[in-house]
């Protein structure tokens, strides 16, 4: 459902979101060493998202990528819908263009109610509540 890169920021924004308390400006090398991606994906997912106002950047010397406290309250919603856009939740389960209630595909009721629940998932949890069992060693951004 969800894209690798997209499932790569969330990663990356909730890495950011373990360091906010701190202050610290993180560097995409840094961030894509611990959630196990590639420089070049990392670096253009985060200027996306700083695009989308998801997450903050500042160039130069003592530069870097940061989410503020105010960016920890948006759902992982705003991030799926900056990499993945807003359909992915309205797709076929099996790729069909013309699929719905009315023509359904043969997995359509089944995908639908597990697509929607992955939807509420993302649109109710905020970034603040994933990031905190990773800080805390409950949870883990990396395999």
């Amino acid at each position: 459902m969800l894209s690798l890169t997209c499932k790569t920021a969330i990663k990356a924004v909730i890495y950011l979101a373990s360091k906010q308390e701190s202050g610290v400006r993180t560097g995409i090398i840094e961030i894509a060493e611990y959630i196990g991606a590639s420089e070049h994906t990392v670096g253009k997912l985060l200027q996306t998202l700083v695009k989308r106002r998801v997450i903050n950047s500042v160039k130069g010397p003592s530069g870097g990528f940061f989410i503020s406290e105010k960016q920890l309250n948006q759902p992982i919603m705003d991030i799926v819908a900056a990499i993945d856009g807003d359909d992915v939740f309205k797709e076929c389960g099996l790729g069909l263009s013309k699929c719905s209630s009315a023509h359904p595909c043969p997995i359509h009721n089944e995908y639908k109610t597990a697509r929607d629940l992955i939807e509420n998932l993302f649109a109710q949890n905020k970034i603040a509540d994933l990031y905190k069992p990773v800080r805390c060693g409950l949870a883990y951004l990396i395999g």
